[in-house]
């Protein structure tokens, strides 16, 4: 991929198709957003910014490593705030060597996998803001001992039809129905 910026992130998202028209109004926004603010990357920008995240999936393609978020209370792929970068695949591999511990970790696909959009309800010192959410499909072996970080009050794989049984949300669920689609 050429050097990151905010132009080529520009160009992949108009690029990119999506699984169905709720994702497909999730790209628009996400276009719409980036264009719209030089400083998009920045958790500053207090309306939104950029996130990176990682959907992890064993060699078998059955189970996704998700992280019990210690904020949201939610079941979750790993992922976080680009913090200035314009490198969203940098940032969700860092994200998910930080919040898991796992150094197997390699791009089960190279391009985008999923696109959302999502409200981040507002928190002391923080009002309500959204995350615009690249997401990236990861391989890792199952095998290696996973270390929880701050963020998370444990790290499971758990199988993929398993998923509601945990509470997953439709974003979740939407990552686990194109797990499929990976080639092996």
């Amino acid at each position: 991929m050429p050097t990151a910026s905010r132009d080529t992130l520009l160009d992949e998202l108009r690029a990119y198709v999506p699984a169905d028209a709720r994702e497909a109004a999730m790209r628009d926004r996400l276009v719409a957003f980036v264009a719209a603010h030089a400083d998009a990357f920045e958790r500053a920008l207090a309306i939104g910014h950029v996130t990176a995240s990682a959907w992890i999936v064993d060699a078998s393609r059955t189970r996704a490593l998700l992280m019990h978020h210690r904020k949201l209370g939610k079941w979750l792929q790993p992922g976080g705030h680009a913090d200035g970068d314009f490198d969203v695949r940098r940032t969700a591999l860092r994200e998910a060597r930080e919040e898991s511990g796992l150094r197997s970790l390699r791009f089960a696909r190279d391009g985008i996998y999923d696109l959302d959009v999502h409200a981040i309800p507002a928190r002391p010192g923080e009002p309500a803001h959204d995350h615009y959410d690249v997401r990236f499909a990861f391989e890792a072996d199952a095998a290696e001992p996973l270390v929880a970080n701050a963020e998370s009050k444990g790290l499971a794989w758990i199988p993929l039809d398993a998923l509601s049984s945990y509470g997953a949300d439709e974003s979740v669920l939407r990552l686990a129905r194109k797990t499929a689609a990976l080639s092996g």
